[in-house]
């Protein structure tokens, strides 16, 4: 049978396999805090922490939440905006994020 060089470089992506760790929450808390300060997922810290190779490419910082309708209905009814204002509600949401870091104090690297 002969392969396309197209998906040959495939291949050791899907011989990869994901492995999960139970771990006690300290070992989780450690992990993730150290990805934060050195700004890596928590998967690359522990290919750091391992010794691998991080091959992720830098991605743009975001934070991310899953919101339902009846969270959308929440939100629009505490900011007075329509419910259906989606982006609206969005963007006071982002603000909310921004006065909410600037209240906060940062640790001192």
């Amino acid at each position: 049978m002969v392969r396309s060089s197209r998906w040959s470089s495939s291949d050791a992506a899907l011989r990869a396999v994901q492995v999960a760790f139970d771990v006690e929450q300290q070992v989780i808390e450690a992990v993730r805090f150290a990805a934060f300060e050195n700004q890596l997922s928590p998967s690359d810290q522990i290919r750091k922490i391992l010794g691998l190779p991080c091959t992720s490419k830098p991605v743009r910082p975001r934070l991310t939440v899953t919101l339902s309708d009846a969270d959308y209905a929440v939100l629009a009814e505490r900011f007075a905006i329509d419910v259906e204002d989606k982006r609206r509600i969005k963007e006071v949401l982002h603000q909310e994020l921004i006065n909410f870091s600037k209240k906060q104090v940062t640790p001192k690297k």
